[in-house]
C-alpha cells in the first residue's frame, strides 16, 4: 500500500462534489474524477466509510454505495478488514473513452508535432556515428545546445553565457530538480492559482507548502494578495507562468513584472519563471516602450521545446546563475543521468530555425484558438469566454459551478477534458474549464458540440440547494 489519505484531506480535494442526484454517484464521481486526474495516485487508501461520511456529513450508507459504484466501475477494490484503495487504471474506464474511435483528448494542451521535425529527425540520423561515439552521459547538457538556448535569450535582450544553462529532460524534470536543490520540508512556495498542476504536485512532493496568488483572466494577477503573502510568509521560491499562463492565458503586463520582482527583492524570495508557453504568440500587443525584460539576480527561468515543436521531443533547460546551475548539476545523478544525446542534437538544429517554428505555431493556434471562440460564444452563449493572444488554452466561466460533473459526463462520449478544480491551489474554480485549442478546429467545433448538447442535462441533474452552497463559496 503507497499511501493513505484521511477523509479531511480527501472532502478538501473533493472541493463541489455535490453535483447531481443521487448523492452516492456524485461522491463517487468525484473520488472517480481525483483518480482519473492522478490527485489520487494508485494503492491510495481511502478514508473508512464512518470516518469520511463524518467529514461530509453524509450517512454512512451514502459513502458505502459510493464504494460499491467505485468497485463495480474498477477504480478501487476493498477487503473486509483491510478497507478500500484505488487501483491503476485500466485502459479503458466506464464508458470506454480512452479506446472509442473519434475521441477527443483534450486533456494534454500540446500541438501536433512541427511539420519540419521529421525533416531534422532525418538530418540528425545521418550524423548518429558522431553521436554513439560520445559516452551518453552528460549532467550539463551538449555545449552545442547550450550555446544555441543561450543565443536564444540574446535575442530576447537577456545576455547569457552557455555556462548559465542546464539542459534536462523536459522542463517538468527541471521543477523536480529545482525544487530538490532550493526547497526543504516546510519551505513556503508562492504559486498562482489556478496554475499547472504537474508543477504544484511536484512542489508538494519536496515538502513545499504552497501560498496561493489568484490570477483572472480579467484581472490578471492580484497584485494586494502577492504582496501580502511575499511580507507574510517570506517563500524560500515563487513559481509563475508570466507569459500565456497555463490555464488563464493571461499575461503579465510591465507593473506586475515589476511588483512581483519588487516584492520578491524584499522577502529575499527566488522567482522561478516557467517559459514554456512564452514562445505561443498569437496576436499579442506591443509590450509598451521602456519595458525590459531584464533578469537580476534571483530569477531561474525554465524553458523548452514541448509546447513550441512536440511533447515527445523531451529537451528542457534551466537558465540561472552558474553557482545554481552547478548544484543542480550535482544533485542531478539521484534523478536522472542526462538527456539524451540524439533529442539535444535535434534540439541545436531546430533552434536556428525558431523563427520559422514559431510562425507556424502562432497559425495552428489561431485556427484553434478562433474556432473554440467562435464555437462557444454560438452555441453556448451563457458561458464567458475571454480573449486571450496566445498559450494553449481558453479559461471558460460557466453559468454554474460544475466543471467536474460536465467533465464526468461527456467522457463517456469521446471526450477527455480537465476539470477546473484540477487547476486550483487551494480549492475552488468548479465553475472554470480549461478548453485547450491546440486540436484541429474540426475536433474543437466537435468538442464544444459535445458540451453543448451535455450542459442542459448536467445544469439539470443538479441539486438546486448544493448549487446555492457553492456560489456562497466561490
Amino acid at each position: 500500500m503507497d499511501s493513505r489519505i484521511s477523509a479531511r484531506a480527501l472532502e478538501a480535494v473533493l472541493g463541489g462534489w455535490r453535483t447531481r442526484e443521487p448523492v452516492y454517484e456524485a461522491l463517487a464521481d468525484g473520488i472517480r474524477l481525483l483518480c482519473l486526474d492522478n490527485r489520487l495516485a494508485p494503492g491510495t487508501a481511502l478514508p473508512a466509510e464512518r470516518e469520511l461520511s463524518h467529514a461530509l456529513g453524509v450517512s454512512r450508507s451514502t459513502v458505502a454505495a459510493s464504494y460499491r459504484s467505485l468497485r463495480d466501475s474498477g477504480h478501487i477494490s476493498s477487503l473486509r478488514g483491510s478497507g478500500s484503495v484505488t487501483l491503476p487504471l485500466r485502459r479503458r474506464d466506464p464508458g470506454g473513452a480512452e479506446s472509442t474511435d473519434g475521441s477527443i483528448d483534450l486533456q494534454q494542451a500540446s500541438p501536433p508535432a512541427w511539420p519540419g521535425l521529421a525533416g531534422v529527425f532525418l538530418e540528425v540520423a545521418q550524423s548518429s556515428a558522431a553521436l554513439v561515439a560520445r559516452s551518453g552521459y552528460d549532467m550539463f547538457g551538449r555545449i552545442e545546445l547550450r550555446r544555441a538556448i543561450a543565443a536564444h535569450y540574446d535575442r530576447r535582450g537577456i545576455p547569457t553565457t552557455p555556462a548559465q544553462i542546464l539542459v534536462t529532460t523536459g522542463a517538468q524534470s527541471a521543477i523536480h530538480l529545482i525544487a530538490s536543490v532550493m526547497l526543504s520540508r516546510g519551505d513556503r512556495v508562492l504559486i498562482e492559482t489556478p496554475t499547472y498542476p504537474h508543477a504544484a504536485d511536484a512542489l508538494r512532493r519536496s515538502g513545499a507548502r504552497l501560498v496561493g496568488v489568484p490570477v483572472t483572466t480579467a484581472d490578471g494577477w492580484d497584485l494586494d494578495r502577492a504582496e501580502q503573502a511575499f511580507a507574510r510568509t517570506l517563500p524560500v521560491l515563487a513559481y509563475l507562468m508570466p507569459d500565456f499562463q497555463n490555464p488563464t492565458g493571461r499575461s503579465m503586463d510591465p507593473q506586475e513584472r515589476s511588483a512581483f520582482l519588487r516584492a520578491a527583492e524584499r522577502a529575499g524570495t527566488t522567482l522561478v519563471l516557467d517559459e514554456t508557453t512564452a514562445d505561443l504568440d498569437i496576436d499579442r500587443p506591443p509590450i509598451p516602450a521602456g519595458f525590459v525584460d531584464a533578469d537580476p539576480a534571483g530569477i531561474v527561468r525554465i524553458g523548452s521545446l514541448g509546447k513550441t515543436v512536440w511533447g515527445g521531443l523531451r529537451v528542457g533547460w534551466v537558465r540561472a546563475e552558474t553557482d545554481l546551475v552547478r548544484r543542480l548539476v550535482a544533485a542531478r545523478p539521484a534523478h536522472d543521468l542526462g538527456t539524451p544525446e540524439f533529442e539535444q542534437a535535434v534540439g541545436a538544429e531546430i533552434f536556428p530555425r525558431f523563427a520559422e517554428v514559431a510562425a507556424q505555431r502562432s497559425h495552428l493556434l489561431r485556427a484553434g484558438r478562433d474556432a473554440a471562440v467562435r464555437a462557444v460564444r454560438a452555441v453556448l452563449p451563457s458561458w464567458s469566454v475571454p480573449d486571450v493572444h496566445g498559450g494553449v488554452s481558453l479559461w471558460i466561466e460557466l453559468d454554474a459551478p460544475l466543471s467536474a460533473a460536465l467533465v464526468m459526463d461527456v467522457r463517456p462520449r469521446g471526450l477527455l477534458l480537465s476539470a477546473g478544480p484540477r487547476f486550483s491551489v487551494d480549492g475552488g474554480h468548479d465553475r472554470h474549464l480549461r478548453i485547450p485549442f491546440t486540436a484541429t478546429p474540426d475536433e474543437v467545433e466537435r468538442a464544444v458540440g459535445i458540451l453543448a448538447e451535455a450542459w442542459p442535462r448536467v445544469r439539470a441533474g443538479a441539486p438546486v440547494s448544493a448549487m446555492t452552497l457553492l456560489d456562497s463559496v466561490i
